[in-house]
């Protein structure tokens, strides 16, 4: 095609010189010639290059748009999944790459898989769930020989003889009478029995002589408040010790923590960084933090927990290829990545520290931190436990569509400190478009009150 091309050039010249009464041309004109002619072949050559490797860009776009449609499912959604019986489901798309996840109601616990994703062969993920009832007598919770009884989120326990309490744990006092001289005393403690006679009795706050008076041919001896006669001739009041006496009755215990006997009386102590409550029983937590009573430097934050305070530092994470700005006390702001730096764009958009003080052996399962997005902006929010120190006392689950909770799983025996990392992931047809860290700490108490 090119050779004919660079004939009829030729022949165009030599018409074009015929016409006009001109001889042949110089040799110079003729190479002048040639290099025009060169120019439009090199023209006309690039121009089909391109137009060849258009095609072949076509081509190529029809061959896999045909492929994709020759695979592509003609019904593109899941089988409609049930709802478990005492439970609840939330997401209602199903179209292949979304998900479906499953919650229990209280005194149920979810057997099977929390979320389900839709699979491009058009099955679901996991196994179907179910909510099974929780056993609450499962862990023997009623003491000195009480029966169980299971109930929804609770259970009651039916006490032996003798024992009272939630859990059978407080022992029923018992009453009984002194006869001395035909007269009787009524008390709650035990009696005690001594032969000591006034003039020997020690000098001790704890015990002095008892005031007797005759009646009718009758003595009747009588000790003030918060002691009760002690010995066969009625002649000695010794003090009664109300921390032991009561120390399980069946409105509790007197004080909540410890109890220090007094004579004809007793009184309540709290252990360090904790006040007594104005009924002089239970204690209440002294709010270092708040009243100033700590030694946090200024670039410290403190926590206030039960019984004492935590000075801690929060610190921006130091990624590779990312960078971090405190916008909070307690929050990290990712700066914005370059166009094309992608390990930048997959490090987590925000970090966020939470702290919580609980008491010792705190009742499980109990929420702990709920965690959701104001928007969402792809098709999916996805929540996760990444890990932590004493990661095996945390789950993670769904309360709502666009909220997850943290929840504590079993009692922890303090005093400890226990660390949790939940995700919050925006995805859109499966591609990560923003990654949110929570940091929780959990200072566990070494008391339970």
């Amino acid at each position: 095609m090119i050779r004919t091309c660079i004939i009829l050039a030729i022949l165009c010249l030599y018409q074009t010189y015929s016409s006009f009464g001109q001889d042949c041309p110089s040799k110079q004109e003729l190479q002048g010639a040639l290099r025009q002619v060169h120019k439009l072949l090199s023209a006309h050559e690039a121009s089909y290059l391109q137009s060849i490797r258009s095609l072949r860009k076509k081509l190529n776009l029809l061959q896999s748009t045909a492929v994709r449609q020759s695979t592509k499912p003609v019904n593109g959604t899941c089988p409609k999944l049930e709802v478990p019986s005492n439970g609840r489901k939330l997401g209602r798309v199903l179209a292949v790459g979304h998900e479906v996840h499953f919650l229990c109601e209280p005194g149920y616990e979810l057997v099977g898989s929390e979320s389900r994703v839709c699979q491009e062969s058009l099955s679901w993920s996991g196994q179907q769930p179910s909510c099974k009832s929780i056993d609450e007598c499962a862990s023997n919770p009623c003491l000195n020989g009480g029966t169980c009884v299971d109930e929804v989120n609770r259970f009651l326990c039916t006490c032996t003889k003798g024992w009272a309490g939630a859990t059978c744990q407080t022992p029923v006092p018992t009453f009984f009478t002194v006869v001395s001289n035909a007269s009787t005393i009524a008390t709650t403690s035990p009696p005690f029995f001594s032969s000591i006679a006034p003039s020997s009795l020690p000098s001790s706050p704890f015990m002095h002589p008892s005031r007797c008076t005759q009646l009718m041919g009758s003595t009747r001896c009588t000790c003030e408040a918060g002691f009760t006669i002690s010995g066969r001739d009625s002649n000695i009041c010794i003090d009664i010790d109300e921390c032991e006496l009561f120390h399980m009755g069946q409105a509790g215990r007197l004080c909540v923590h410890n109890c220090v006997n007094t004579p004809g009386g007793y009184r309540c102590t709290c252990p360090s960084g904790y006040n007594l409550t104005r009924d002089s029983r239970n204690c209440k937590d002294i709010d270092e933090c708040e009243t100033r009573q700590h030694n946090c430097t200024r670039d410290q934050l403190c926590v206030n927990t039960y019984g004492g305070f935590q000075c801690v530092r929060v610190e921006c994470p130091r990624i590779r290829n990312a960078t971090y700005v405190k916008t909070s006390p307690v929050r990290c702001e990712r700066n914005p990545c370059p166009v094309d730096n992608k390990a930048c764009s997959q490090a987590p958009n925000s970090v966020s520290f939470h702290y919580l003080s609980v008491v010792s052996n705190l009742s499980a399962p109990r929420v702990l931190f709920r965690m959701s997005a104001a928007r969402v902006l792809g098709d999916t929010l996805r929540f996760g436990l990444l890990g932590g120190r004493g990661r095996r006392y945390f789950t993670v689950q769904r309360s709502g569509r666009q909220t997850g909770q943290l929840l504590l799983v079993s009692p922890v025996q303090g005093p400890a400190t226990l660390e949790a990392e939940v995700e919050m992931s925006e995805l859109e047809r499966r591609a990560t478009l923003g990654r949110y860290i929570t940091k929780v700490t959990l200072f566990v108490s070494p008391y339970s009150f």
